[in-house]
């Protein structure tokens, strides 16, 4: 069964770079290296990963640049139709406003259920089921770029993922979630389950001693009424309500690896009632993300690029910025011709020109955003470190808010 999936993996998923699937003996195989010597056959397949810190800003980003008014921070109120329009009260820090658009989307994720009840007359036939995914982060366990799938008595699959190059990343739970999804974190007990898990095929016990991060997350599934977490469908669900006037769209579940298609599926829905020939027509397949205009093979060459043009830049700096920034990395830098230009630096390589950049053109307005939510520089910067950087930036951020606002939220 097991090699009827792989086949069909190499077979219908249109792969054309990445290498074809492969049985390995992880005994005879520098792959099993970090294992306990009872480790035998693996299959293996390769996939891509993602930094999702970077992919969803860049996301906002381009959208931005193609004309959306991006509000971070900001929050509905209520909303109500009147005749073909929607017409929604937000708010910004103190600050109201009213604001009339043909339709709303409702893509609160885990709060979906929620946003619905500010929407005057919205009907609902479904509902939400919130999942928690725990995950840990700990010192990297193995050499490689290669992740293990752990298959666990219980029958659940448990991973480790070489992350941010000296760490492993190791998840992730399945349960039902009931709470504030803002205030979700993994527990005592499921950061025990995690080291458990993997440490039955390490050769290394993991404790939660070692344990330098852990996070949590809420997948907001569509309640299909399946009696287990992990076998609630995963397929993202719209539903859409247009009782004779201005359309709402709410969207249960979707993922990272089907995002762009669930963007473009959600505006196939609205177009008959936008009368928009234009949303009917997909281009996000082959449209990269800002920076991404490059090869994925071109990230080597794009450090070296970087080193040559900036010779005060160690190789691990410029390599992380090619990474994070692709071909905007040049803009990052602005004009600096020494380190001394690149303004006061707060550790693992994060300068102040990179904070300036972010503030500027990423709406990060607090050291948080900054060292989890557009990087995960959390991992190597101390506290008193991140404390200097929050200090810095709430003392230079009403500049920043003020070129966004005079920009209309576009950076």
């Amino acid at each position: 069964m097991v090699r009827l999936g792989l086949f069909l993996y190499d077979h219908l998923g249109g792969r054309k770079t990445l290498p074809g699937t492969a049985t390995v003996r992880l005994d005879r195989s520098t792959l099993g290296n970090g294992l306990k010597p009872q480790a035998g056959l693996a299959f293996m397949f390769s996939d891509c990963r993602v930094d999702d810190s970077r992919l969803v800003v860049l996301t906002a980003l381009d959208a931005a640049e193609r004309g959306a008014r991006i509000l971070t921070r900001t929050r509905l109120i209520e909303a109500e139709r009147d005749r073909d329009a929607w017409v929604a009260q937000i708010e910004q820090a103190d600050t109201r406003q009213s604001v009339r658009a043909r339709a709303l989307v409702n893509a609160a994720g885990p709060w979906v259920s929620e946003l619905l009840d500010r929407v005057h007359g919205a009907a609902s036939s479904g509902g939400v089921r919130l999942v928690k995914g725990s995950h840990i982060v700990v010192p990297k366990l193995y050499e490689g770029e290669h992740a293990f799938m752990l298959q666990n008595p219980d029958r659940r699959i448990v991973f480790a993922i070489p992350y941010e190059g000296d760490f492993t990343l190791i998840g992730t739970t399945d349960r039902d979630y009931e709470g504030d999804p803002a205030k979700v974190k993994a527990t005592t007990e499921e950061i025990e389950y995690l080291c458990k898990s993997v440490s039955e095929y390490l050769a290394k016990p993991v404790t939660p001693a070692d344990v330098v991060w852990s996070y949590a997350g809420v997948r907001p599934l569509y309640d299909d009424g399946a009696s287990d977490a992990k076998a609630a469908t995963r397929d993202y669900v719209f539903e859409l309500d247009t009782p004779g006037g201005a359309p709402l769209l709410s969207i249960y579940g979707g993922k990272i690896t089907t995002y762009r298609r669930l963007a473009e599926e959600a505006l196939e829905r609205l177009a008959p009632y936008l009368n928009s020939a234009k949303a009917k027509e997909g281009w996000t397949a082959t449209a990269p993300l800002p920076g991404g205009d490059m090869d994925v093979s071109a990230v080597v060459a794009l450090t070296a690029e970087l080193v040559r043009d900036h010779p005060f830049l160690a190789h691990e700096h410029a390599n992380r910025l090619a990474h994070a920034y692709g071909t905007r990395a040049t803009k990052v830098l602005g004009h600096a011709k020494s380190a001394a230009d690149l303004g006061q630096s707060f550790g693992a390589t994060l300068s102040e020109a990179e904070v300036r950049y972010l503030m500027a053109n990423e709406w990060a307005v607090s050291a948080e955003d900054v060292v989890w939510r557009r990087s995960k520089l959390g991992l190597r910067l101390s506290p008193p470190e991140i404390k200097a950087l929050d200090d810095w930036m709430a003392a230079h951020r009403s500049a920043g808010e003020r070129l966004l606002r005079e920009a209309g939220g576009r950076p």
